[in-house]
């Protein structure tokens, strides 16, 4: 079975973590839920919603992941961003070729990981100075390469799709649109 995981800390925005959860699994991808602190249980950023995660980042084996996805949120991508495991295992994924995927702040743990300099990418507005020599664009996702962006929490179902049109056969997504009325 495919499988991604999904990078969650304190603070993540609920509709950009759960969007990509809940597309790639109607498209039969594995979604393993890594929670960065030491509780399995992740609050979100307005306190709405907690998740529960399947490992914590100490536990976690990313060796049989196809893609990484960083969530946005306030202050959900700056506890990524300033997690030095998250920034090695961002460097991992990209520097093999497989997917790395961030929405919204997310986007700057790419810098801080110090990987895909010079790369087109999307963010939200409010980090785009935080993108140092990336090269913005201001479109709602942005594919270069092993690297997907978005802009944030209104294109998660686009930015869920993007990463699931990676993974699995044109059918297999054509039903999981379907199958969501798209």
């Amino acid at each position: 079975m495919k499988r991604v995981y999904i990078l969650l800390a304190e603070g993540f925005e609920c509709v950009e973590a759960m969007a990509p959860i809940d597309v790639l699994f109607r498209a039969g991808v594995d979604v393993v839920r890594v929670a960065i602190g030491e509780s399995l249980d992740v609050k979100s950023s307005h306190g709405l919603v907690t998740l529960r995660c399947d490992v914590t980042l100490a536990e976690a084996d990313f060796n049989d992941g196809l893609a990484l996805i960083l969530p946005g949120g306030n202050p959900g991508y700056i506890n990524l961003r300033n997690n030095d495991v998250v920034c090695r295992v961002v460097r991992e994924f990209y520097k093999s070729g497989r997917l790395v995927a961030a929405i919204c702040g997310a986007p700057t743990v790419l810098a801080a990981a110090a990987v895909a300099h010079g790369s087109r990418i999307t963010c939200h507005s409010s980090v785009i100075a935080d993108m140092g020599d990336y090269s913005y664009v201001g479109d709602s996702v942005v594919e270069e390469g092993n690297l997907i962006t978005a802009a944030g929490a209104g294109i998660s179902i686009d930015f869920a799709l993007s990463v699931a049109a990676r993974l699995v056969d044109p059918e297999t997504l054509s039903r999981t649109r379907q199958g969501m009325e798209l």
